[in-house]
């Protein structure tokens, strides 16, 4: 049965770009015409790059963003709906099986409006919501504000208004000329003087000039690349077992090596195949990469989204039922068709043609296992094009070496085991395995949205019943779909099992009370220790109370005279469950930040709201505004204009006047690093304060 459904769009969407340092298509220019007798016309113009188009409003349901307009002022009064402006193109689109609209090159939105008291000026504000796409990839949808206040002819404030228009553009700086050309002149705060919450950049935190150098503990972030890339390495040797690829093995090498008559050459093309398969995964990264310069905080955003963690989370169940064998999920086969086509063309682009008709026809087994890299990636780093380039071309990378290895040494195919049941068990595996990293999606939609309904026992006896599932089925006792009426029990099968049972056994010991952390394997995966039925997530973090305001922490610094650890986290921070559990927990460390700090925990995924005093705006530039409304944009946007990085754990210690002490560190590193970073920065400060 073929399964064709939203989830899928979702999961392809998510797979051919969701990621890009700042790229912009479009550019929007507003204006406010008066039409005369009390009329005024509110035209946003939008010109677009080459290759690119925005949607019209009149897009077909369940296909593409349809573009919004929306004009709103207090003392303006709408005259009908919003138009549009320019020619518009109408195409029938595969993927969204229907007709698109659609403009290129250039569009305009016009929406007319009146007075309501036409002898005051009136701040007239347009908010559009839009998605560009161009012939290979759709950027995330985006929302962007403009802002322009009016004074009807002949009033007495029409010169002031106009004086101050041009005020406040003037004095206007965007998030970009902040980080990257900090103000000199230091501002040093005193007790006398107070920080605004809204006044996100604070000049005396220069982490470039600390007033130290010891305590460097840079993380070696090419160790997590490599990680990656033999994570994929491992993922891409597991998907060659699978139904789907590994009976195409023989027959693909053996189409090279006999079905040519010039042996070498036949070496040689098959060399090539596995090298454009490489390639071709390496190439799925690239709109990751672009999406990367559109929006640099948005696999932040995406990370900690509680309904899109909700998504992944159906997509892993989706995946399991598949593995299982209830269904098989396939992309369109005119994708297939048309690529196996192309092969007739023979030579290099033949090849190229016959390798990507693999990977294609493959989905279905391979499509899983590259989701579940996709999804590890983006909630667990920083850099997530980098980690997908590096996981992806270790995927690819095992399938060029098994291609190409058989290729030249043919008579290894002899040794190959034969296709069999045994391919349908590694599936079914898969998608227990699958189960369990679903519920790894659920709980953190659970820790953001602050429900905390999965418990880390709860969490624990979930995965003991997947465990016991997959050891009962491993022993012959819980059959699926696909399997043998009379499966033979092999010896691979029964070792495994008993793998799996003394994986029940390591669990079980997680759900023992316990002050200590336990199950140090799982570390980022559970939640936390104080999301448990056994402690209150009230009672803070390893019996911490944290502040989680930077300038509440300023103040209680101050009254006792102590540095501030600023510690960027978050609710769905895997690295930041580990540092607290294996490094902060650590009886060298946690007297340090019990004694001798000023712990303030800043969680930049926190979907709480502002109060109303103190929500703001701060202009990204090119007339894009970004709305402060939550206290994770706060905090997110803090670290990025502050520190020029968005990346979680992030540690910057820091005196109580506000300057950085020592250089801060990101990511989780060896308690020795970390221990080395606190006590430099805190002996720094016990001898100069």
């Amino acid at each position: 049965m073929k399964i064709k459904n939203w989830l899928l769009l979702i999961l392809l969407f998510l797979f051919t770009g969701i990621n890009a340092q700042i790229k912009n298509p479009v550019k929007f220019k507003f204006t406010v015409n008066d039409l005369g007798n009390n009329q005024y016309e509110a035209v946003l113009n939008a010109t677009l790059e080459s290759g690119w188009h925005i949607y019209s409003r009149d897009l077909p349901p369940d296909t593409g963003i349809p573009t919004e307009y929306k004009v709103s002022g207090k003392n303006i009064e709408l005259i009908g709906k919003f138009q549009e402006v320019g020619k518009k193109h109408e195409e029938f689109s595969e993927a969204f099986g229907g007709t698109i609209v659609f403009y290129s090159n250039s569009a305009g939105f016009k929406q007319k409006f009146k007075l309501k008291d036409p002898a005051k000026p009136a701040d007239v504000t347009s908010e559009i919501t839009y998605q560009t796409c161009d012939d290979r990839v759709c950027l995330a949808p985006n929302t962007l504000e403009f802002n322009q206040k009016i004074t009807p002819k002949g009033s007495a404030e029409e010169t002031a208004s106009e004086t101050t228009t041009q005020t406040a553009k003037d004095s206007v700086k965007t998030l970009e000329t902040i980080v990257e050309n900090p103000v000199k002149d230091q501002i040093t705060v005193t007790e006398n003087s107070k920080l605004d919450p809204k006044k996100l950049k604070i000049e005396t935190l220069d982490f470039k000039n600390p007033l130290t150098e010891c305590g460097n503990a840079a993380v070696n972030l090419g160790e997590n690349y490599w990680t990656y890339l033999l994570l994929g390495f491992i993922g891409g040797l597991i998907a060659l077992l699978t139904p789907c690829v590994f009976p195409m093995i023989p027959l693909t090498v053996s189409f090279f090596t006999k079905g040519n008559k010039n042996k070498a050459k036949g070496k040689r093309d098959a060399l090539i195949y596995g090298f454009f398969i490489l390639l071709i995964f390496v190439l799925l990264s690239v709109p990751f990469h672009l999406i990367d310069g559109i929006a640099g905080n948005v696999f932040n955003e995406i990370s900690t989204s509680v309904w899109l963690n909700i998504v992944f989370f159906i997509i892993f169940i989706f995946f399991a039922g598949s593995f299982f064998g209830y269904y098989d999920i396939t992309l369109p086969s005119s994708i297939a068709n048309k690529s196996s086509k192309a092969e007739e063309a023979g030579g290099i682009i033949g090849i190229f043609f016959m390798a990507l008709t693999l990977v294609i026809v493959s989905f279905s087994c391979t499509g899983p296992i590259l989701g579940s890299l996709l999804g590890s990636a983006i909630t667990g780093s920083a850099n997530v094009p980098m980690l997908l380039t590096f996981a992806l071309a270790g995927f690819g990378l095992a399938w060029a070496i098994i291609f190409g290895l058989l290729a030249l040494f043919p008579q290894a195919l002899q040794s190959l085991p034969k296709s069999g049941g045994w391919m349908n068990t590694v599936k079914v595996v898969l998608g227990f395995v699958e189960l369990a990293l679903a519920l790894k999606f659920l709980s953190k939609a659970d820790l953001v949205s602050k429900t905390f309904f999965l418990k880390r026992e709860l969490f624990i006896a979930i995965w003991i019943i997947i465990a016991v599932g997959l050891a009962l089925y491993l022993f012959g006792l819980i059959k699926f779909p696909h399997d043998d009426k009379k499966p033979k029990i092999s010896i691979t099968r029964k070792i495994i099992g008993i793998l799996g049972i003394g994986f029940v056994i390591y669990l079980i010991q997680g759900l023992i009370p316990s002050e200590r952390p336990k199950l140090q394997l799982l570390s980022g995966i559970l939640p936390p220790l104080n999301v448990s039925y056994f402690h209150d997530e009230k009672d803070g973090i390893l019996g911490m109370h944290p502040e989680h305001d930077f300038f509440k922490a300023i103040e209680v610094a101050k009254k006792e005279n102590k540095p501030i650890l600023i510690d960027f986290t978050g609710y769905g921070c895997e690295n930041c469950r580990k540092m607290e559990e294996f490094v902060w927990s650590q009886p060298d460390i946690l007297p340090i930040l019990q004694n001798d700090v000023v712990l303030a925990s800043l969680y930049v995924d926190d979907k709480e709201e502002l109060p109303e005093n103190e929500q703001t705006k701060i202009d990204l530039g090119e007339g894009q505004i970004k709305k402060v409304k939550t206290i994770g944009d706060r905090w997110s946007l803090f670290q990025q204009v502050n520190f020029n990085n968005n990346s979680q754990p992030h540690y910057v210690l820091v005196t109580p006047d506000g300057k950085v002490i020592n250089p801060p560190v990101s990511g989780y590193m060896q308690k020795e690093d970390f221990k080395k970073f606190l006590e430099c920065g805190v002996n720094y400060y016990k001898k100069n304060k």
